[in-house]
């Protein structure tokens, strides 16, 4: 039975994971960095235990402080919410030898899932349509081209260990892939350690689609349908929404059962979310699964109705899931835009800084997850992400009016605070996305036809 769980995190999600805990009468225990002694979730949670200096990995990637804080702290589980420790193998097993439950799948499934290529691999053999490119790592540049050659250009170079678009290049021809192919192994090995790459055909201006999986420790796998993640900018999502304007109910239908084919091959337990690339005449390729909760789980919240927090500690708790395919219901629709603390005038360069007010909207069918307020400093340490805005509704077009509306009202101000909700304003209002017509191009082809001034804050 889990009593107490620590949470690996900071930020919205550590607030999220908190009040997941409280509602379900679980004591939660934070851990912080210096930059983040006075951060809500610190304030919030029933201990808080500091593990180190303000850079990441001296703090939240150092999977010894976590633990030993756990031990102090005496609890039974740990939530690692996203980025940081939450897909690393090691860490997870570790967790497994002392004894204390990690909230996600196995160490062996994130270790499998992990290494695209072979995830690839995995879920092919379980009939999962993936994009055609190597048979696992290639083993230097000229193995790499005969490849290209063999798929046809153009071709996408990435990192077998990557993620978040670093490692990850377009050869669009044999004369420029050289160049490309020595970007991405650089970028590779500066990142996550490892040069290894893997080649895949270029799909061009496609819809990325992810579908979110539940699956409890009974062998039991039902998806929640499908998140429209194409707003993106260097493979960094910027809006996410739920339902797909893309998908028709028979595609969804489709695409489900193919989620949870990758899921099975995974041998998949908690919370996870399978990613494809649809081109323009709905063909769909399996891309990577993510083996913890997204960011953008909150549509998929408003959409169902189920609370995925609460289910992933359940199913860690040995709970069979709360519900079946059949009574998952798609009751509305839902966008979220990340709001962050950037300048899209600046090429989105991060404006960390003290925040002197903070305003966040609110109002029927709008939900803001965020940690910040009026006095917070939003370090320069970490990704400069202030909330998640989600808005809600019966249908589309009245979750656009409600989040163009609250966009409005959004004020954060601060002497060197700069933040992405102009650009996001364009976004809702451009009539590209808001027919539904967004791929993963149209934020860069959005850019170049918007003047820069648009993008400065109108409060």
């Amino acid at each position: 039975m889990i009593r107490k769980v620590l949470i690996a995190n900071r930020g919205e999600i550590a607030l999220r994971i908190i009040r997941a805990c409280s509602e379900l009468g679980i004591k939660s225990v934070a851990v912080y960095s210096d930059a983040d002694e006075n951060s809500l979730h610190v304030q919030l949670a029933d201990e808080a235990i500091c593990i180190g200096p303000s850079p990441s990995q001296d703090s939240y990637l150092k999977a010894d402080r976590i633990l030993s804080a756990a031990q102090i702290a005496n609890v039974d589980a740990i939530h690692p919410g996203y980025g940081f420790l939450s897909e690393n193998a090691l860490f997870a097993e570790q967790c497994e030898r002392c004894n204390i439950k990690f909230i996600g799948p196995k160490s062996t499934t994130i270790q499998q899932m992990g290494d695209k290529a072979v995830a690839r691999d995995t879920v092919s053999k379980f009939k999962v349509p993936t994009v055609p490119g190597s048979d696992g790592p290639v083993e230097n540049e000229s193995e790499a081209l005969k490849c290209a050659k063999e798929v046809g250009f153009p071709v996408i170079i990435k990192a077998v260990a990557g993620g978040g678009g670093r490692g990850m290049r377009v050869a669009h021809n044999a004369v420029s892939f050289g160049k490309e192919f020595e970007t991405a192994k650089a970028e590779a090995e500066k990142a996550f350690g490892s040069g290894l790459l893997y080649i895949e055909k270029f799909i061009e201006a496609p819809r990325h689609i992810e579908f979110q999986i539940m699956a409890d420790e009974h062998g039991k796998i039902v998806h929640l349908g499908e998140r429209d993640c194409s707003v993106q900018r260097r493979h960094q999502k910027i809006i996410e929404e739920a339902p797909s304007p893309f998908l028709s109910p028979e595609m969804r239908k489709v695409m489900g059962k193919a989620a949870i084919k990758a899921a099975q091959a995974a041998d998949y337990q908690n919370a996870g979310t399978v990613e494809f690339l649809v081109d323009k005449h709905k063909n769909f390729y399996f891309i990577e699964m993510n083996t913890r909760i997204q960011v953008e789980h909150g549509v998929t919240e408003e959409v169902t109705g189920i609370d995925l927090v609460k289910e992933q500690l359940a199913i860690a708790n040995g709970e069979k899931l709360s519900f079946d395919q059949r009574s998952v219901k798609f009751q509305r629709h839902s966008i979220e835009c990340r709001i962050c603390a950037e300048d899209p005038a600046n090429n989105f360069l991060p404006t960390p800084g003290d925040i002197d007010l903070y305003y966040a909207p609110g109002g029927h069918g709008i939900r803001v997850d965020s940690h910040v307020y009026s006095g917070y400093t939003i370090p320069p340490f970490y990704d400069s992400m202030i909330s998640k805005l989600i808005s809600y509704g019966r249908n589309r077009q009245l979750a656009l009016s409600r989040m163009e509306r609250a966009l409005g009202e959004y004020i954060v101000k601060g002497k060197h605070i700069r933040t992405n909700i102009p650009f996001c304003q364009v976004i809702i209002k451009d009539p590209v996305f808001r027919e539904g017509n967004a791929t993963t191009r149209y934020a860069e082809d959005l850019l170049s036809r918007t003047p820069k001034e648009l993008f400065h804050p109108n409060y």
